[in-house]
């Protein structure tokens, strides 16, 4: 078996990059992409390898040749690169394909080992390896039958994206047999590049070969190997946290990023916090359907949007603030704080992050759960002289929840002592007390110093829009905050969300006690192993402490990169400091599952090789 490589093309998306410089001579983590793959074939101890060079050939002829392969290199030069496409390089390397079984490969890919071992273990001889169609792909799709029998091809121009669910999309590599080449491939071949010319691409010779009686060439299905395709600067980006080979590298590189997690295949992410009931299909129905009309217009003023917000939240209109998200009103409002603020640990980091004056006076919990009461803060605070008290209820990590009835308390206490309480409620509604939020024109009157932030992103599951409110009856501080944001600034996405949300209210109830039986099953199930202690939690998380010995970065990085789950670890967060914690998202049953699966064969095979995790 032999395999050949098509490196002809310029890469022009990689800009700069590529200036001077084949796409396939692109660094990934410090190794260049063509040098990654010849060495993953030289394992299939081949006969020889073809690489189809063009621009910057020579360049590229001199690199292989000082990467000193084992396995014979021959190269072939495409001297009208520029011109054509990749139907003309694999035109070029046609007399090899007749000769021998073939691995067919495109040179901007970077892939696990074994992707091309399981191509190569098939015992079909003909072979389009293909993988599950996901939203980060790009390229040449097909649609599959339960035999792998590929019933179509769909390039990009006819690409349906409600056919999603049917697609597969081709990973460019593929297995050729001699025999395929010779009375398929080939012949196509050429009869597709005399009849079309060469500025086609090799995909639609198959998709022509599909359509016969026997085609030979079967589709091979990927389970969960990783691979990506390079194709710009953010492909780039993706793979080198995707493919480091250093995994507390990996761990870091895929923190930092923040999000975007959808375009890592197969990765399921419990560190960020949603709704993973709502919103319902028939609200994302409705604003596919406005999609157009709502990408091309200008959103409405802040004015407008307040009235939107106060109308679902039924406050008034003066009283509500729209933001970019919570974080854009908690970073305006923290900025306007002046004297000694309270902030609870372990909590939030972004409200103690964002003030920068005056003093702090921390309230850390010494419970093995966290927890703590109104009455344990109006304790600890009475003789602190603070001037606001920051309190996430639930907070965040721990889930730890103060009932309606015992804020209410505290806020009268606040109310005494001139102290302006902010309180957080990006998770009240996954709390199990029924009616469990402080937004309303009553409290906010009674207690017009109260400041209440929530995030729709948490609960209404709609993090990708950015919309975040904030709720007082302070006119003077709602103004100043006021005076930072722009008049624009949230989308028309945003706008047209809060237009239509009220409409689906039954459906979000129906959603917050589906996730709290869900978190209860949740709960009981990690609590069952006796390498945790579970936190009790109010909201749409866990808490929980390893008790056996592995540290919490030792078990989000084994997490990570042997099984792709993203868990929070909580080493370093002020108030866990000297715990080893993580938090778990609550996710659907079927995800919760496979985090339950991995922890116990995790925790199973360090019992087994007699360490001490």
């Amino acid at each position: 078996m032999q395999a050949v490589i098509l490196a002809a093309g310029m890469g022009k998306r990689l800009k700069d990059l590529t200036r001077n410089n084949t796409k396939c001579m692109v660094k990934v983590n410090q190794v260049t992409l063509i040098e990654r793959m010849l060495h993953q074939l030289e394992e299939l101890h081949l006969s020889k390898i073809v690489i189809v060079a063009g621009y910057m050939g020579q360049k590229l002829i001199d690199y292989v040749k000082a990467l000193q392969i084992r396995t014979p290199v021959i190269f072939i030069n495409n001297p009208v690169y520029e011109k054509t496409n990749n139907i003309y390089s694999l035109m070029l390397a046609k007399e090899y394909l007749i000769r021998e079984d073939t691995i067919l490969l495109e040179s901007d890919l970077i892939f696990e080992d074994s992707v091309l071992q399981t191509l190569v273990d098939d015992p079909r001889e003909t072979l389009a390896l293909v993988d599950k169609y996901e939203s980060w792909m790009d390229g040449t799709c097909i649609k599959i039958s339960e035999d792998d029998t590929i019933e179509a091809f769909i390039p990009g121009k006819k690409f349906v994206f409600g056919e999603i669910p049917e697609y597969y999309k081709t990973v460019n590599i593929y297995k050729f047999s001699r025999h395929f080449s010779k009375t398929h491939y080939v012949p196509f071949l050429e009869a597709y590049s005399a009849a079309l010319g060469n500025n086609e691409y090799y995909e639609q010779v198959l998709r022509v070969i599909t359509m016969l009686d026997e085609p030979e060439i079967k589709a091979k299905k990927l389970e969960g190997q990783l691979w990506y395709e390079i194709d710009d600067i953010q492909d780039l980006d993706i793979a080198s946290s995707m493919f480091s080979p250093d995994d507390e590298e990996k761990m870091h590189l895929m923190k930092a990023r923040y999000g975007g997690y959808w375009r890592y295949p197969k990765l399921v992410d419990f560190c960020y916090l949603v709704n993973p009931y709502f919103p319902p299909q028939k609200l994302m129905d409705e604003i596919k359907a406005n999609f157009e009309t709502i990408l091309t217009q200008y959103p409405s003023g802040l004015d407008v949007n307040n009235l939107l917000a106060a109308k679902n939240f039924g406050v008034k209109q003066e009283h509500i603030l729209v933001g970019n998200g919570a974080a854009e009103l908690i970073r305006c409002l923290m900025e306007k704080l002046t004297g000694t603020v309270g902030f609870l640990y372990p909590t939030f980091q972004e409200y103690p992050n964002r003030y920068q004056e005056g003093q702090a006076v921390a309230f850390i919990s010494d419970h093995t759960d966290f927890s703590y009461t109104a009455d344990d803060l109006m304790r600890y605070y009475s003789d602190k002289n603070i001037s606001t008290l920051v309190l996430v209820n639930p907070d965040n990590p721990s889930g730890n929840y103060i009932e309606k009835k015992d804020m209410l308390r505290l806020l009268d206490w606040c109310r005494e002592r001139k102290i302006r309480p902010i309180v957080d409620e990006s998770f009240v509604d996954f709390a199990d007390e029924e009616d469990s939020s402080l937004i309303s024109e009553q409290i906010i009157a009674c207690f017009p110093a109260l400041v209440i932030i929530k995030s729709i992103s948490k609960s209404y599951g709609v993090p990708g829009i950015r919309l975040g409110i904030m709720v007082s009856a302070d006119s003077l501080l709602l103004n100043q905050v006021r005076e930072k944001l722009s008049i624009w600034n949230i989308n028309s996405f945003c706008e047209f969300y809060m237009q239509i949300e009220e409409k689906y209210h039954g459906e979000y109830l129906a959603s917050l006690s589906r996730i709290k039986e869900v978190r209860r099953k949740f709960t009981k199930t990690l609590s069952e192993m006796e390498f945790l202690h579970v936190i009790p939690s109010q909201a749409n998380y866990v808490m929980a402490e390893i008790t056996n010995g592995m540290t919490a970065k030792q078990l989000t990085k084994i997490l990570l990169v042997k099984y792709n789950l993203l868990i929070k670890d909580l080493t370093g967060k002020t108030g866990c400091e000297h715990r080893q914690c993580v938090r778990f998202a609550v996710r659907r049953q079927e995800d919760n599952q496979k985090l339950i699966k991995a922890l116990y064969e995790i925790m199973d095979k360090a019992g087994q090789e007699g360490q001490r995790v």
